[in-house]
């Protein structure tokens, strides 16, 4: 069995360090972060505010999407309940909810093969990562090390060097494999260049996406909002998506293209939630007098990057493999991120007994990631360039390489056409509903589910019904939309006290 060396604490992290400790490797996690997720509360003395401590209270830099909407799509339950059903069951225990996608309908279709894997998870962020750490630290074979940030990566020389331990401030630790877990802003590059590596070939793709959300609760007595509408709606410019959530805590997501003159008015709370309302699921949550827990939380820059240690000639480094948003970070508008992580934490564990520092393993896992991973990697990054030049469109923003703010880049057109009908059909279509889930829940690719000629009649159909049908831009106008983002009137400033006054 392996010694496998974790650096980064996160859910990719969590993951790989407990399932490699349970399928009889030895595990270290090494985490910069001197803390972790708070033990969670004992069984029969559940506090609400315990997550709201961690999840508002705690900073945290390295992870700045931490305080976002996150929701585990099936994809990322099934390895839970079939690999870590502790870890499951504590999540559901923490007040994390199952909501299945046929609920839409009033009545649910009948069940086919398959269908029980259509569910989303609702919950922060920080009930998956307290459940996580909760199992591995009673996990014999693993060691958890906060606190302590790899700084170096020891390795042998030649053309593609191996990776045989790492050091940090406390000292050197050596191992079978070490997994690059530590996100986007790890650093790792830094440290493989240092240890003699050719750098990875990185694709990226910028969205032009900027993000408000703030977070709230259900008044007492209120345990779940409106059953409809809670999904992602849109407009030309600007959209809004509301995420429920664990313990009657709720997210509201106001987004922008990051060049819309009116995007920086939304960080004010008054303006955000005005503009929140103006679209059918804020309006229908926010209705229900919820309290604010949080400001408006921006972020921005959240683009699709894949970035494996290959390039043109393979891999450019043995012993070390990325998991999580090292080797694959998506934008969270599919929220597949969770999903490709556990899916790649699954992957390395499970072979990490066949000579995990050979050259062999980093090709057999690189070529199982371009295989598994990046088309799905592929149909987030087209999504969001449609999405993202639609609403630089609808704002007037300039976007590069897009052909003008007027209309949309050739071929982008028509397939947000295709998409936005067969979104709508499926509201109204359970057979189309089902596609479009399997596909969201990464049961299946696109590219098969929308062929299914059943699936293909009824958006035809329902299309056939509709001549001339176009998008329908959900929420406000442009005019409308100025209006609510303009900065309000300042005050008249009070006339200072006359000098009687003061006497």
């Amino acid at each position: 069995m392996a010694h496998v060396l974790v650096i980064g604490g996160g859910v990719a992290g969590l993951a790989t360090a407990l399932l490699a400790a349970r399928r009889g490797h030895t595990a270290e996690l090494f985490e910069r972060d001197p803390r972790a997720p708070g033990a969670a509360p004992a069984r029969g003395s559940l506090d609400r505010d315990f997550f709201d401590r961690d999840f508002f209270g705690w900073q945290r830099p390295g992870v700045p999407q931490a305080t976002q909407p996150h929701v585990l799509l099936g994809a990322a339950r099934a390895v839970l309940r079939a690999e870590l059903p502790d870890v499951y069951a504590e999540m559901l225990r923490l007040g994390a909810r199952e909501r299945h996608e046929l609920d839409w309908f009033d009545v649910r279709p009948p069940e086919r093969p398959g269908d029980e894997d259509l569910v989303l998870v609702q919950a922060r962020r920080i009930v998956l990562e307290s459940a996580l750490t909760t199992a591995l630290r009673a996990q014999p074979g693993a060691v958890v090390r906060h606190g302590e940030p790899v700084t170096g990566l020891t390795a042998t020389g030649g053309p593609q060097p191996r990776i045989t331990g790492v050091t940090t401030p406390g000292g050197g630790y050596g191992g079978d494999l070490v997994v690059d877990a530590a996100g986007r802003r790890g650093g790792s590059a830094s440290l493989l260049a240092t240890a003699g590596c050719r750098p990875g070939t990185v694709e990226r793709h910028r969205t032009g996406l900027a993000y408000f959300c703030r977070w709230y609760r259900l008044p007492d007595g209120v345990e779940d909002g409106p059953r409809r509408p809670w999904t992602v709606t849109g407009g030309a410019f600007a959209g809004c998506a509301v995420f429920p959530s664990d313990n009657r805590v709720f997210a509201v997501t106001v987004f922008a293209h990051t060049g819309d003159p009116t995007r920086g008015a939304l960080r004010d709370p008054a303006v955000f939630e005005a503009a929140a309302r103006a679209f059918p699921p804020g309006a229908a949550w926010l209705g229900l007098g919820a309290e604010p827990l949080s400001e408006v939380l921006a972020t921005a820059g959240l683009d699709n990057r894949w970035s494996p240690l290959a390039d043109g000639r393979g891999p450019v480094v043995s012993g070390m493999v990325p998991v999580g948003d090292a080797l694959t970070h998506t934008n969270p508008t599919l929220g597949q991120g969770t999903s490709l992580a556990l899916w790649a934490a699954d992957r390395v564990t499970r072979t990490a007994h066949r000579d995990p520092g050979s050259p062999g393993f980093a090709t057999g896992y690189h070529g199982w990631a371009l295989r598994t991973l990046k088309p799905w990697f592929d149909f987030q990054a087209g999504a969001d360039e449609a999405v993202g030049q639609r609403l630089a469109a609808g704002a007037g923003a300039v976007v590069p390489g897009g052909g003008g703010a007027g209309s949309l880049r050739p071929g982008l057109a028509g397939r947000a056409r295709e998409a936005a009908a067969l979104f709508e059909c499926a509201l109204e279509d359970p057979e189309v509903m089902r596609a479009r889930a399997r596909v969201r829940h990464l049961a299946e690719p696109p590219g098969r589910a929308y062929a299914d000629p059943v699936v293909r009649t009824r958006v035809a159909h329902w299309l056939a019904r509709r001549p001339g049908w176009t998008p329908n831009a959900v929420g406000p106008d442009r005019a409308w939309w100025e209006q609510l983002t303009a900065p309000a009137a300042p005050l008249p400033r009070p006339a200072p006290p006359s000098t009687s006054a003061r006497s």
